[in-house]
């Protein structure tokens, strides 16, 4: 071929070239990394690598695990990542052009986190000499907040932690210091945030252990980076996330982007002084020293594996049934659709099959042939109709309502539905659609306590009073009144009529012989529900008068008769339902059941079938699990009907329910004792699911809930529809489920508000590896493992126990482990690597005292699953140790972990043992918030009011009981949050004393559950703000400030000592030597002679 020729073709090539479209830009590309001319970055849950200019980017892994925050070597040789290819997080490193990841880490790391605390073993880069890498890992934690840098090798072996006691982000600067934050709250979704754990940069000198603070602003300073002698990072204090640069001398800083639509997320520098970061779900690239800040076009060569159709089994995915008017067929709520299932024969049907709607909430018409339903096909919840049988489209019904519908309920005539709305507002519509007529308002919380009577005419239902308690009413579709049927001093609610109408049957909290604490003179309500029934015919017999044994004829009716009417036909049974409502309350009727804790009345014809359960214990599962008892009418008797119980549904004719234990339904017959059961198998539950669609769904749902539920009216201030169309384009990018939980968590962020949460879903993730923890630290010596530390134990408390600790396990520390279960452990192999073993199993090691194993011997040894509790445990009993030698005894000390079952465990465990102290220091840093302060502040805040004497017992009792009367102080840090933030607040309101540390997290406006999204992701949206009794919001957004500031630097951790509490025991101390707090000495005793 000529010359001329060849450059004639290959111009006509480059023609074609031109002529082809532009391949896509790829978005959300997350955690990227530059080096040299390429960038590394996380999309759809893998490692990708692109030229730093834009184009194709190449494929480095694939897995079902997510790999993410790759950081290039030094050299740009290697490739350190965390990954989950064992199933958990752990750290990685393999060459950067791709090939075989090598596992470095192996000590088990604590998850699945919720996205809002990231990821254990979080790679953050490389030592200098790029012989290390450097992750953040909670392996020596005594909490999700005690986390710390560490170091492991390259070729592996055991990790070193940096020497900051805690620590967030970090890297090396030129002079071997470390430019670092101590707090972590990186992937917290709370846009704007400037409470107490609002991240500051501190340059850390190893050598002296000295930390200097560069950085210092109420909001966010993150992702430090180091280049050329200078501090670069992110911060929001103009609004969005930007980058900035800090001069380590002056500390002067200058902004050096200023994007106002995204936040620059992820920063990450390379030596070249180019900064990678993702914008707007796009990768750019800033160059310090020319000011150029540029966009990465890159498109992303997909299969979409995860974005995929496929068909799923939805059988563990249940979130709703019913059972079908005559007990039949059950309707199951499966991943958003509805399944027409078989009882005994036949075929289970997908009514709706689509994964562009949430489909719930669902309810058989009487004859069974049309099923009603909520959904959000239309872009907002309404109510639908479907053929049962699937035969035709659903049917919409109600229309131009923006709220959240709940418990749609067929009249037993089939001419109108009862509902409620997220309100707490009950309507009744008619059956085939028309308006919703309002029945009442609960204007306590939403309600979906409502029943029909038998004839369809009668809707009872009960409201919240103002006292908190329910109160029964009745409405007439007729009319359209609604009439009160009870006082609401006590609490009376789950009604249900029999099925001749004639009673109307009720639970009640009436019955109260309280239990007693053991601990303090104190009381809790225990078993004070029993059954009562409203004779709404006064020309009705009584169906539990005292039984007279005479004689009663063939024709007499039973008891069944008296308490349900004849049985008849079902045409007799819907007779109107007479009310009388004049003497309805001298017609309460007291079923003779015993009371107990009971929930869930169906009343049949046999009897009164009830679900009953134990005491609630906060912190400890119930003795017994949930039961369904049958009250029979016809002996006045109660027995076991079914234990084990999840949930009950019951058939429309009041002959069969539904039962679910465990994942297992099954069908009774409630007149049939001893009858066994029919299994629902629900096998056939499969649909196919689209992710795209399904993605999409969940994210509108979020939105729509965030509207519905939040706190306040007006989103603070944002326009929440602007919000939703800047990031809903983002969706289309979504390539793994942890992508959608980032984009709904990067939008909900902008509201500014605590408790704002999405987690969870269809991740498709690898399971958890299970390791045998020791409860131990080692060391390699030469060619062997010693133990180098045995964490101490309380082994009489099953959650403190440590396994070497145990009696007749002889192991000390400084021996050295020669074989885990007779496979002999040289230091070349990781030793949690060895450990990785099956869950419930004991392990068997052979021990030394010497690393020649002369005095070998073989200990069986029962492991634990995490050591957390461990090192909580030792840094309490430290703490107590402190206080106590710097008092000489005479204040107590106790830490609150939580204000949920943790904290109330220790509170309890803790104070009544040093209530006579004369002085306590009550400790809530790293308190992870719950519900019970009130509980502690109240007992804390509880002072004599009188003193009392025995003749035989010198020592004084109070008045009331289990009084504190000494001083006390609170000490609080950033990371006191929810209930932890409350508690300090309350404890300065209370005056029990003065408030030392650092002012806490901020985050005050309460959360609830609303369900599942459609795949079993979560979502939490803040719905219930605090106010101080003046009416002013307080404490969200800001935090509890101290009384006494007090930093707990690292050179003064580092060196063993605590200032924060350190300075609470002065300060107690302080007050003690100022008011001396002493009972009276007992008085002379009285003579009373005249």
């Amino acid at each position: 071929m000529k010359k001329t020729d060849c450059v004639r073709l290959l111009c006509l090539f480059a023609v074609s070239l031109l002529a082809l479209p532009a391949l896509a830009e790829t978005r959300l590309l997350r955690f990227p990394d530059v080096y040299a001319d390429r960038v590394v970055f996380s999309h759809g849950g893998d490692l990708w690598s692109a030229p730093v200019d834009g184009g194709t980017a190449w494929r480095l892994t694939s897995h079902p695990g997510l790999e993410l925050f790759a950081k290039f070597s030094p050299d740009g040789r290697w490739i350190a990542f965390t990954g989950q290819y064992g199933g958990d997080e752990q750290v990685y490193v393999m060459p950067a052009n791709g090939g075989e990841p090598r596992q470095l880490t192996w000590y088990p790391a604590t998850g699945p986190l919720p996205p809002r605390w990231g990821y254990d073993n979080q790679v953050h880069g490389w030592t200098p000499a790029g012989d290390a890498i450097v992750y953040r890992s909670q392996r020596d934690a005594w909490g999700s907040s005690s986390a710390r840098l560490f170091t492991v090798g390259v070729e592996g072996g055991l990790p070193e932690p940096l020497p900051m006691p805690v620590s967030g982000a970090g890297t090396f600067t030129d002079d071997g210091r470390i430019f670092y934050s101590p707090l972590f709250r990186d992937f917290r979704t709370w846009k704007r945030y400037q409470g107490g754990w609002a991240q500051d940069l501190w340059l850390f000198d190893p050598g002296s252990n000295n930390a200097r603070q560069l950085t210092e602003h109420p909001r966010t300073e993150r992702d430090p980076m180091w280049i050329e002698g200078r501090g670069y990072f992110v911060s929001d204090r103009d609004g969005k996330l930007n980058l900035y640069r800090v001069d380590p001398d002056s500390r002067e800083i200058v902004q050096l982007t200023f994007h106002d639509d995204f936040d620059v997320r992820w920063a990450s520098a390379d030596d070249a002084g180019r900064i990678v970061y993702e914008h707007g779900g796009v990768l750019r690239v800033f160059d310090v020293g020319t000011g150029e800040d540029r966009g990465i076009r890159i498109h992303v060569p997909d299969d979409g594996i995860n974005r995929r159709e496929r068909v799923v089994d939805v059988s563990g995915q249940i979130h709703g049934a019913r059972l079908s008017p005559t007990g039949q067929r059950v309707l199951f709520e499966a991943r958003g659709d509805l399944f027409n299932a078989p009882v005994d024969q036949g075929v289970a049907r997908n009514l709706t099959g689509r994964s562009s709607a949430h489909d719930r909430e669902a309810d058989w018409s009487p004859d069974g042939q049309t099923i009603v339903f909520v959904s959000d096909a239309g872009g907002e919840e309404a109510l639908y109709r479907v053929p049962a049988d699937g035969s035709a489209a659903p049917r919409q019904l109600t229309a131009g309502l923006e709220t959240r519908f709940y418990r749609p309920r067929f009249s037993p005539d089939g001419d109108h539905i009862a509902i409620s709305d997220k309100d707490g507002i009950i309507y009744v519509l008619p059956a085939d659609g028309g308006d919703l007529v309002r029945v009442a308002r609960d204007e306590g919380w939403r309600n979906r306590d409502y029943v029909w009577s038998p004839d369809g005419a009668w809707l009872a239902f009960s409201l919240t009073e103002p006292s908190g308690l329910r109160a029964l009413h009745l409405y007439s579709v007729e009319d359209g009144e609604s009439r009160r049927l009870t006082e609401g001093l006590f609490a009376e609610y789950g009604p249900a009529f029999s099925p001749d109408g004639k009673f109307l049957y009720f639970l009640a909290d009436r019955e109260f012989a309280p239990q007693i604490s053991g601990r303090e003179w104190n009381y809790a309500t225990n078993r004070v529900t029993g059954i009562y029934a409203f004779m709404l015919d006064p020309d009705t017999d009584n169906p539990f008068a005292p039984e007279d044994a005479e004689e009663k004829g063939l024709d007499a009716g039973s008891e069944n008769d008296k308490a349900n009417g004849d049985k008849g036909s079902s045409e007799d049974r819907r007779k109107p339902v007479m009310i009388e409502f004049d003497g309805l309350a001298d017609r309460l009727l007291r079923v003779p059941v015993d009371a107990g804790n009971y929930t869930g009345l169906v009343v049949a014809e046999n009897g009164i079938l009830f679900g009953e359960y134990d005491a609630f214990y906060y912190g400890r599962a119930p003795q017994n699990p949930p039961r369904l008892k049958l009250f029979k009418f016809e002996d006045r008797k109660v027995v076991d009907f079914v234990s084990g119980v999840n949930s009950v549904d019951a058939s429309l004719d009041g002959k069969r329910v539904l039962v679910r234990k465990g994942g297992a339904w099954s069908v009774h017959e409630i007149a049939s004792e001893g009858r066994e059961p029919e299994d629902v198998v629900t096998a056939g539950l499969r649909m196919r699911v689209d992710p795209v669609a399904e993605w999409a769904t969940i994210f509108d749902e979020v939105w729509r809930r965030f509207r519905d539920h939040f706190y306040v009216e007006n989103m603070h201030g944002y326009d929440w529809e602007e919000l939703r169309e800047r990031y809903r384009p983002l969706l289309e990018h979504v390539a793994h489920r942890s992508d959608l939980n980032y984009l709904m968590g990067e939008m909900i962020a902008e509201l500014n508000v605590s408790h704002a949460y999405v987690s969870g879903g269809d991740e498709g993730l690898p399971e958890r590896p299970h390791v045998a923890l020791l409860g131990a630290r080692f060391e390699v010596d030469g060619e062997r493992y010693r133990i180098a530390r045995i964490l101490a134990g309380q082994n009489d408390e099953p959650r403190y126990r440590s396994p070497l600790t145990v009696a007749g396990v002889d192991v000390s520390e400084g021996d050295y482990i020669l074989s885990i279960n007779g496979q002999a452990l040289t230091a070349g192999e990781n030793v949690y690597r060895r450990l990785t073993l099956p869950a419930g199993q004991a392990v068997a090691l052979a021990v030394a005292s010497s690393a020649d194993g002369g005095d070998a011997r073989e200990v069986l040894v029962e492991p634990i699953d995490d050591e957390t509790s461990l090192h909580y445990l030792a840094w309490v009993l430290d703490n107590h140790r402190r206080v106590s030698e710097a008092s000489n005894g005479r204040v107590g000390y106790l830490h609150i972990p939580d204000m949920g079952p943790n904290g109330i465990r220790e509170f309890i465990k803790w104070f009544y043992g040093q209530i006579r102290k004369d002085g306590l220091v009550v400790d809530v840093r790293s308190n992870g918030g719950g519900n019970v302060s009130q509980m502690l502040i109240e007992r804390l805040a509880r002072k004599p009011l009188s003193l009392g004497y025995s003749r035989t017992q010198p020592n004084v009792g109070t008045y009331p009981n289990q009084a504190f009367n000494g001083h006390m102080a609170a000490i609080l840090d950033e990371n006191s949050a929810s209930d932890g933030d409350i508690f300090p607040w309350q404890f300065r309101n209370a005056g029990l004393g003065p408030l030392i540390g650092k002012k806490s997290w901020g985050g005050v406006v309460g959360i609830t559950s609303h369900g599942p999204v459609i795949d079993g992701g979560s979502v939490n949206v803040p719905e219930f703000g605090f106010l101080n009794t003046e009416g002013e919001w307080v404490i969200e957004g800001e935090g509890v400030e101290p009384d006494i500031e007090v930093e707990n630097d690292p050179a003064s951790v580092i060196a063993g000592e605590d200032p924060q509490l350190e300075r609470a025991i002065e300060e107690v101390m302080k007050r003690i030597e100022a008011d001396p707090p002493r009972f009276p000495e007992r008085p002379e005793p009285p003579v009373k002679i005249d």
